[in-house]
């Protein structure tokens, strides 16, 4: 296992370049255009802090499941494979104008559906509102939360879970969690502060060369590295 700033450095540059530009990127960015920046940064970046934490938690039980040659091997597999899938990704994307379209009309159906169920819960009585609202929503801002579960099932078993968690399994856990947490956080921000304007000027096909090239450097040192 490597130390805690190995960990924290890999994790942290990891995070940035799969997460800058991506899906979750571009719909923190356009909430931030149509509701609070605090709300959507609070809901966005709580849902990552909590699936970095849960993706570390598997990584740093795995070992504990099969023998840490075997995690180590596995590990070394998965950063070769997800270097290959971005450099694919990279080479024969070119759609960045049409993901961000893509994400923007996803939004723009949600927000009608929502609107339209806010019409009809706006002819019914203050009190029948609140008992039928979810017990969640009942302490914490709709804003908030539409902005969590968005992020979070956006993320659920995305390339960059799957990451850290073979990343925990051969790296220090804390400085993973350290380093993908800050890595959240200064993603999460660029895209609430920056806005749409931001998320369009962002070439994806550059993040994911970026991206492979480092999972398979990644993937070089994790295969000539000895099991520890």
């Amino acid at each position: 296992m490597g130390s805690v700033a190995q960990g924290f450095t890999k994790s942290l540059a990891m995070t940035i370049l799969s997460e800058i530009g991506d899906k979750t990127f571009i719909a923190a960015a356009i909430l931030a255009m149509r509701h609070p920046r605090r709300l959507v940064l609070a809901g966005c970046l709580g849902a990552l802090i909590v699936m970095t934490m849960l993706s570390a938690v598997v990584g740093w039980a795995a070992p504990n499941l099969l023998s840490r040659t075997w995690t180590h091997h596995i590990t070394t597999v998965l950063f070769f494979g997800f270097g290959l899938w971005s450099l694919w990704d990279g080479f024969k994307g070119d759609g960045d104008a049409d993901e961000l379209a893509e994400v923007e009309a996803e939004l723009d159906a949600d927000w009608k559906s929502s609107a339209g169920t806010n019409k009809e819960d706006s002819k019914n009585g203050d009190e029948s509102k609140k008992k039928r609202r979810p017990f969640m929503a009942q302490f914490f801002s709709p804003i908030l939360l539409k902005a969590f579960s968005i992020t979070f099932f956006g993320e659920w078993g995305d390339k960059s879970q799957l990451a850290t968690i073979g990343l925990a399994a051969d790296e220090n856990p804390f400085g993973v969690v350290l380093g993908g947490i800050l890595g959240q956080a200064l993603c999460t921000t660029a895209a609430v502060v920056g806005g749409k304007s931001l998320a369009s000027q962002i070439s994806e096909r550059m993040v994911a060369l970026s991206g492979g090239i480092l999972f398979i450097v990644f993937g070089i040192q994790s295969f000539l590295s000895d099991v520890s």
